[in-house]
């Protein structure tokens, strides 16, 4: 079956009219999303959409409708088996809300950047009934949810289902928000998503294998009387990679799960708050992870074990599918999808990262086991670029979560998976680390080898320290040669040892390390390329004295960013949880949080210590970290 029509706009008039009726959709599932439609493998809907109808499913996309009408949600009519929502590629707080918790003025993910658009119940595309500033609603994936059983609540028994329209959930939001989690917008425990958004099932990390088997099992399910959702919910236990609830405790086999401390006791408890994230950090890889079990307010949330990730062959068919690489025609009016600009002309090689960052999604969504696809296709999906009527020689990044983890980081992961006991990169590298860049550095000089390609650029992160352990490689001089564009950018984080520890980064010394190699490698290379640092203010573990140290550092760098990423406790992280506890939880260690407005600002404002509207802040925090000797006019004093 065709993938388009993929929106309302591409259905004629007579086919639209012909929706009107409950049970008409011509879909088999309909994709509710939080973003502008893009067809590029970067957008999920597009990419479990093109996945789902090479099965020979047909899907429809209703991208940003207006969350406070359901008529936008019966635009595509009762889809025949389920409707499958996201918030979209990010959180849908953290798509709407900076780190300090103000409202963003844009959505890169919206047409134009505009994020009071939305698709109305005429078909259009404009600001929403309500006139929204912003058309992504808060906690998007639970007003999704609603809306979408709202649109055809209890019409008699019209339809394959009668009144049940099963909605299956997914994406980073509900991924990360699968169990009680610590909400950082309202400063609470709030309980699963699940349950919030009372949807049939969840589906947790990159979804492809769940997807699949989630939608053999609703064809297979047959005709479904009014009433019988727990019946239907209960044909969907046992995938890999989803989540499900029941309302009383369900009969498991004994040994076969791990019970979580309950709802109730991690809001009141910070000790079993720490213990339910040791548990599902401890269960988050597919070849040891179990099942786990948690109690919430008399009802039961069931997270069956991650799905295997995928790789090879079936790697490649979702990358290689003939993407058109643009947004919608109809957001023409309204300008380009920002978030598309990097990514149009790029090439996904792999997925999963081993480096394990604190304060990053990554192990608990893709998780730290790597796989990577095959360079015959990548050099396919790269020569498709090159005939794109767009394409300018120019592939934007060649990369992944981690750009050169291309393999995994041993043998022993290869076998059974990432370790539960010790990060492979930190607080020193494993013994067991094989630092390999042979398959990177073969696809970056094939890629670039292509006609047409004139230029092959590495954007996404590289992970520096595991570069410099490869130290015979020929990769850290060709990176530099051939695949730098002006500015590398790297993301040591921060330069005190203790606050990189807690983070998962390596020490300063081996930044600073990096960084000598880098300079002497563009000095005999004859280049004039720069460097460009990331840095988090108010980790935890960073308060005053850390920072001043690291503004120390910019100082003599000679260095002072433009930007400044405030730390951000999303879902689902180490760092979160260290947030909301002032403790490490896989050590149990003490840990300084920054949790008021004001000392998260003075140490914004140390990292940026140039800036004129930043004097006052640096001189209070200088002075309460007893570091006046750096106010005044000597050469290493940071503020007059």
């Amino acid at each position: 079956m065709p993938f388009l029509p993929a929106l309302p706009t591409d259905l004629d008039p007579s086919a639209r009219a012909g929706l009107e009726g409950p049970g008409s959709g011509p879909f088999d599932f309909v994709f509710v999303t939080g973003d502008a439609y893009v067809d590029h493998p970067t957008f999920a809907a597009a990419l479990l959409g093109r996945l789902l109808a090479s099965r020979g499913y047909s899907v429809g996309i209703l991208a940003r409708p207006d969350p406070d009408d359901p008529g936008a949600f019966r635009l595509l009519g009762r889809p025949r088996l389920a409707f499958l929502v996201s918030a979209g590629a990010l959180d849908s707080m953290v798509s709407s809300y900076t780190a300090n918790r103000k409202p963003r003025s844009e959505d890169d993910y919206a047409p134009g950047g505009r994020p009071e658009l939305c698709l109305r119940a005429d078909g259009t595309l404009g600001p929403g009934v309500k006139g929204r500033r912003n058309a992504r609603p808060d906690r998007a994936v639970i007003v999704y949810a609603g809306r979408c059983r709202e649109a055809f609540a209890r019409s008699g028994a019209e339809g394959p289902r009668g009144g049940q329209v099963p909605v299956v959930i997914g994406g980073i939001e509900a991924s990360l928000r699968r169990f009680a989690h610590y909400d950082y917008w309202s400063d609470s425990l709030r309980r699963s998503i699940l349950l919030d958004s009372k949807a049939d099932i969840l589906v947790y990390g990159m979804g492809e294998t769940a997807l699949l088997e989630i939608a053999a099992r609703l064809r297979a399910f047959g005709p479904a009387e009014p009433g019988d959702a727990a019946r239907l919910r209960e044909g969907l236990r046992g995938i890999p990679g989803t989540a499900w609830w029941a309302g009383r405790r369900p009969e498991l086999p004994d040994g076969s799960f791990v019970e979580l401390p309950s709802y109730s006791s991690v809001s009141a408890d910070e000790a079993a708050f720490l213990e339910s994230f040791r548990l599902q950090y401890a269960n988050a890889e597919p070849r040891s992870g179990r099942r786990l079990v948690e109690e919430s307010e008399g009802r039961f949330v069931v997270q069956e074990p991650p799905a295997p990730p995928l790789g090879g062959p079936a790697l490649d068919e979702l990358y290689e599918a003939p993407y058109e690489r643009a947004a919608h025609p109809m957001y023409a009016p309204f300008g380009e999808v920002p978030a598309l600009d990097e990514v149009s002309f790029s090439l996904v090689s792999n997925r999963g990262c081993f480096g394990a960052c604190s304060f990053c999604a990554i192990a608990m969504h893709q998780g730290r086991t790597v796989t990577a696809r095959s360079l015959p296709s990548l050099l396919r999906e790269a020569k498709s670029l090159t005939a794109h009527p767009r394409f300018k020689g120019y592939i934007h990044d060649l990369g992944g979560p981690t750009a050169n983890f291309l393999r995994a980081a041993c043998p022993k992961m290869e076998r059974s998976g990432a370790c539960l006991d010790r990060r492979c990169l930190t607080p020193e590298p494993c013994p067991n680390l094989r630092p390999d860049h042979r398959d990177f550095l073969a696809a970056l000089r094939a890629v670039r080898a292509l006609p047409g390609v004139k230029k092959v650029f590495v954007r996404s992160g590289i992970r520096f320290d595991y570069l410099l352990l490869d130290a015979e490689s020929e990769i850290f001089p060709e990176l530099v040669e051939h695949h730098v564009s002006g500015q590398l950018k790297v993301a040591p984080e921060h330069v005190n040892d203790r606050v990189l520890a807690l983070m998962g980064k390596p020490r300063r010394a081996v930044y600073d390390a990096f960084t000598a190699r880098y300079a002497e490698l563009n000095r005999r290379l004859g280049k004039k390329q720069f460097m460009v640092p990331y840095f988090i203010s108010s980790h935890p573990g960073a308060g005053l004295a850390e920072a001043v140290e690291l503004a120390e550092y910019l100082r003599d760098a000679g260095f002072v960013p433009d930007q400044v990423q405030d730390f951000y406790p999303t879902p689902g992280t180490l760092a979160t949880a260290m947030y909301r506890t002032g403790k490490d939880p896989l050590t149990g260690e003490e840990v300084h949080v920054a949790r008021g407005e004001r000392e998260r600002a003075m140490q914004r404002a140390l990292l940026q210590f140039r800036k004129p509207e930043n004097r006052e802040l640096v001189r209070e925090a200088l002075r309460l970290a007893g570091r006046g000797d750096l106010i005044g006019a000597g050469p290493k004093c940071l503020v007059r």
